[in-house]
């Protein structure tokens, strides 16, 4: 008979608890169960003696089982406690194991503070530690903004919230309504000359919106009982953090498992003058002051992107590039967005580099020299600007969370984190995801995709890891340029030149028919793959709303896209998606790609 009564029901939990206080190792196990032989041996292995309960063999058993479930949350068996910590079933106490967790609860040690710790508090780090959290466990976050040189800082989520792709995106809208307002009048709207843009009303839009996402962050956190701290993190040994606030306090936590999740920042020239007078990224949308004739240093995305924007809000905008533009992309779509911005207006400085930046007059903003030396030969050149933009690349933020102490080894030449296919470090208990992988595609949907999937594997059994393949990613260029899968450069050199084919076309929106402009500009090609039935093993498109068409033929190429489905597929007439579906000409052909319109 079960215990019915609430006496029974204490008895029995009763001698539940003196079982669980009085043996270092106890089982609640099942003498045929597979997986309870897998624990048993486990501590075998380890020389370690173990209490185990066949509750099969008992005639309460199920009782013990009820119990239990109540206790724990645990039904099924084995059901295992070391040194009266739950530890949970086989896959669990197999993987405390792994981790080192159970070595340090059967030495007497006191557990871990925190069942997982994420460093970084961007996209990456936040989803993961939501996710963690609403598995039950116990997460605390870390999360602190170094100042840039300029003393530039920001709230919780990250680069991508803060200075990155939101107000990137916002900056671009911005610039892409003032190419409104002109079309606007071929469109029969009427008004004043004297139209002007305020940057600081959009800036403090910006900034207001941003602040919005920030606070809903750190509610979304408490929400799911994550322990937020704006402090910087430090490993001072392979399951302990030093973690250091802002006024120089610092406490210590301990965790079973780490996640990295620490992101880029801008790296800086190293030549005088940068770090004095010199803007990045981390300082521009924020910046407190029309930036006026500015020198964007670089050929990244976000060199591109920062400069059309600004090109777009009316500035003198100069792009000095020391070779090729957005390296890593399709090199023929890179050159057909450059040519589209020196078309309307951006000036653009090839194949030179800063030497030094100097400061000519303050201000808000100043003027700066730039002298500049040819990469190609002896040349100097000087000029001046008011404000120098740095837009070279990013650097890992690895070097000083003392990654040496806790054993996880890194690429010394870039800061990266090498990782196995499940974000694993070379430490089996830090994982590491984001921007910060080494070989790893640096977008936030990805991270975020990465960090949810990380917490289902080691919190709730999943197998499920992140892929990589096919990411479809937008630059928000003047003339947006979107693209999944392989550039031309990539297909050729993987499949050979011979089975390869290009389809492409120019194509010249509806929307850009009236006021007559970038006539034949925008441009769409894939990359088929001649020994896969003609697979789409790249996209790409070059005009207005980029992202949204990009995205959706991700989904299609992730289904494995052949040219067939694409020809078989109606398009949605007038869109610039539709061209997709129509491209008949062929790269090799040299066939005319122009379009008269729809």
């Amino acid at each position: 008979m079960p215990p019915t009564g609430a006496g029974e029901r204490g008895e029995l939990k009763a001698r539940i608890k003196e079982l669980i206080d009085t043996n270092q190792v106890l089982i609640f196990s099942k003498s045929y169960c597979p997986y309870c032989n897998k624990v048993k041996d486990l501590f075998n292995e380890l020389n370690v003696k173990y209490s185990a309960l066949e509750l099969d063999l008992m005639d309460d058993g199920s009782d013990y089982q009820e119990m239990l479930l109540e206790l724990t949350g645990q039904k099924t068996v084995p059901n295992v406690f070391v040194n009266k910590t739950h530890i949970g079933g086989s896959d669990k106490t197999l993987q405390a194991h792994k981790d080192g967790l159970l070595q340090k609860l059967l030495s007497g040690e006191e557990p871990y503070e925190y069942d997982l710790i994420v460093i970084g508090g961007g996209s990456g780090g936040l989803a993961c530690s939501k996710e963690a959290a609403s598995l039950g466990k116990k997460v605390m976050v870390l999360d602190y903004v170094v100042p840039t040189p300029k003393g530039t800082t920001w709230g919780l989520g990250g680069t991508c919230v803060n200075v990155g792709c939101i107000p990137k995106k916002l900056m671009h809208q911005t610039a892409l309504l003032g190419t409104a307002l002109k079309d606007s009048r071929s469109y029969g709207w009427e008004f004043e000359e004297n139209v002007k843009h305020n940057w600081d009303i959009m800036t403090t839009s910006v900034a207001n919106y941003i602040g919005s996402l920030n606070w809903g962050y750190r509610v979304a956190l408490r929400d799911k009982s994550v322990n937020y701290v704006n402090s910087y993190a430090e490993f001072v040994d392979p399951h302990k953090i030093k973690a250091t606030n802002k006024r120089g306090k610092e406490t210590f936590h301990t965790a079973a498992t780490f996640v990295l999740a620490t992101g880029e920042r801008p790296r800086y020239l190293g030549i005088p003058g940068d770090k004095e007078h010199c803007i990045t990224s981390d300082d521009l949308f924020s910046l407190p002051y029309c930036p006026g004739k500015t020198l964007v240093i670089g050929a990244s995305y976000v060199a591109l992107e920062c400069g059309g924007f600004l090109a777009g809000l009316g500035l003198d905008v100069t792009i000095m590039v020391r070779s090729i533009l957005l390296r890593g992309f399709d090199q023929d779509m890179a050159d057909r967005a450059g040519q589209h911005m020196e078309e309307h207006g951006v000036k653009f400085i090839r194949k030179f580099v800063p030497t030094k930046v100097e400061e000519l007059e303050k201000g808000e903003p100043g003027k700066l020299k730039v002298t500049a030396k040819s990469t190609e030969t002896d040349e100097i050149i000087e000029g001046e600007y008011n404000t120098v933009l740095i837009a070279v690349g990013r650097d890992a933020c690895t070097g000083g969370i003392g990654l040496d102490k806790a054993g996880v080894k890194v690429n010394e030449k870039n800061g990266k984190i090498p990782v196995n296919d499940k974000e694993q470090t070379n430490v089996p208990h830090i994982y590491a995801i984001g921007d910060i992988l080494e070989g790893k595609w640096e977008l936030t949907p990805v991270a975020i995709q990465a960090g949810k999937l990380l917490a289902r594997r080691l919190f709730a059994g999943s197998t499920i890891q992140c892929d990589y393949i096919n990411v479809p990613t937008t630059v928000f260029t003047p003339l947006e340029y979107g693209c999944c899968g392989l550039s031309e450069e990539k297909a050729l050199q993987l499949y050979g030149d011979d089975n390869v084919e290009v389809y492409h076309s120019l194509l010249w929106p509806l929307e850009y028919t009236v006021p007559s402009r970038d006539n034949n500009k925008c441009y769409a090609k894939i990359l088929c793959n001649k020994l896969d039935n003609e697979r789409v093993v790249g996209f790409h498109y070059l005009g207005p709303n980029a992202g949204e068409v990009t995205q959706g033929f991700g989904v299609a190429m992730k289904c494995g896209l052949t040219k067939e489905q694409l020809d078989s597929t109606i398009g949605i007439h007038p869109t610039c998606a539709e061209i997709f579906t129509t491209l008949a000409v062929t790269k090799q052909s040299g066939g005319d790609i122009s379009q008269a319109g729809c």
